[in-house]
This record gives structure tokens, C-alpha cells and sequence, in this order.
């Protein structure tokens, strides 16, 4: 079925048993807002996973939100990587939509035929190439229950746009900012928190 995510379906189980999975490291209300280079505890980001719907660009559209330079002066383009639920999956016929945003881009988007957070491992080997460590990568994304949940099944560190360009009222995006209030901002003494990544 086009657009079904069995993937985020089989895996957002694993919240039952361990709700900060899906919690993110990093949160910025939107894309403009990120402090680059990234800062993180006792690590040195090398390699960044960018999600494009609502991101750096609006959903399905293929023009590119401008704060996303920045990160192209930062870091060499070898070790930005795109992972999209639709550009590059095999909804992308052809992979049109990810020959079109790797030229406007200038960055690869990874092709996968299962989608986020169930494609870790084609992201890690993609990294391994550049000697690039899981705990060295950061996932950037506006979705807490696929970029935020693969990030930490990676073991690298999650980046939330929590609002992005535009503040979605789709039912998961709701859902999943209603399950952070409540893991996160109603527990100010006791708030859960994502697994810190493991160098080893």
C-alpha cells in the first residue's frame, strides 16, 4: 500500500516498553533555529541525517528552506545524508523525487525500500564509509516516532523540529506533540529522557 509505514508500525511497539525512545536529545522549534556545529556531551558530530518533509523544506516540495545552507558550509556533503519517507523509497517511482532533490541539494538521498526508523542500517553503512561512528551522527527530524525513534535505535542523537515550516495538524504530528508534553514538559522533576549514545 503506497505511503503505508510498516516499519514506524512495528516498531513504535518498543515505546510500550521504553517511552524514551522516541524522545529527542536536542528540540528547536524549526530548522532556522539550530545552533550550528552541533554541540553534544562528549562527542564530536561528524555526520547529519537530514528528514526533508517539513524540515528544510515544506511536505512534498522539493524547494529548499534556505536556513539549510548553513549546514552545507559546516560540514563536507559526503556527511550530510537525506532519509526520506518518500523521496528515495520505492513510492518514489523511479526515484524521480530523489534524482530532483539531490540536484537541487547537491546531497544524497539515500534510497531504501524500508522506510524509517527500520532503515538504521543502510544509514550506519552509509556513514561507515566516511569512518563515521553512530554516536557521531545526528538525525534531524520533525517526527518523534520514526527520525527521533531510529536515532536512538542507532544509538546517535536525535534532533526534534518540533513545529518545523509549518506547524502540522495531521493526527500522528498532534500525538506526538501531546506524548511529549506529557513525557516531558507536565514532569518537570521527573522528566523521561532518550538514552545517551554509547561510544563503545
Amino acid at each position: 500500500m503506497i505511503n503505508f509505514n510498516l516499519s514506524a508500525t512495528l516498531n513504535v511497539s518498543r515505546l510500550l516498553y521504553n517511552p524514551s525512545l522516541c524522545l529527542p536529545h536536542l528540540t528547536v522549534k524549526s530548522f532556522d533555529q539550530l545552533t550550528i556545529p552541533f554541540t553534544v556531551p562528549n562527542s564530536t558530530i561528524k555526520g547529519v541525517v537530514l528528514d526533508k518533509d517539513n524540515c528544510f523544506a515544506k511536505d512534498h516540495d522539493d524547494k529548499v528552506y534556505p536556513a539549510y545552507e548553513k549546514l552545507k558550509e559546516t560540514y563536507p556533503k559526503e556527511h550530510l545524508l537525506i532519509v526520506s519517507n518518500s523521496a528515495g523509497t520505492d513510492d518514489d517511482v523511479n526515484h524521480a523525487q530523489a534524482e530532483t532533490l539531490e540536484g537541487n541539494t547537491g546531497v544524497t538521498v539515500l534510497r531504501h525500500s524500508i522506510k524509517k526508523p527500520g532503515c538504521l542500517d543502510e544509514i550506519k553503512n552509509y556513514f561507515q564509509d566516511f569512518n563515521i561512528k553512530p554516536h557521531e551522527i545526528v538525525v534531524i527530524g520533525d517526527r518523534l516516532f520514526t527520525d527521533m525513534l531510529m536515532a536512538n535505535m542507532m544509538g546517535s542523537w536525535g534532533c526534534w523540529i518540533s513545529e518545523g515550516v509549518e506547524v502540522s495538524q495531521k493526527m500522528f504530528p498532534r500525538l506526538e506533540r501531546d506524548l511529549y508534553s506529557r513525557l516531558v514538559l507536565q514532569r518537570p522533576n521527573d522528566p523521561y529522557v532518550p538514552p545517551q549514545p554509547d561510544k563503545n
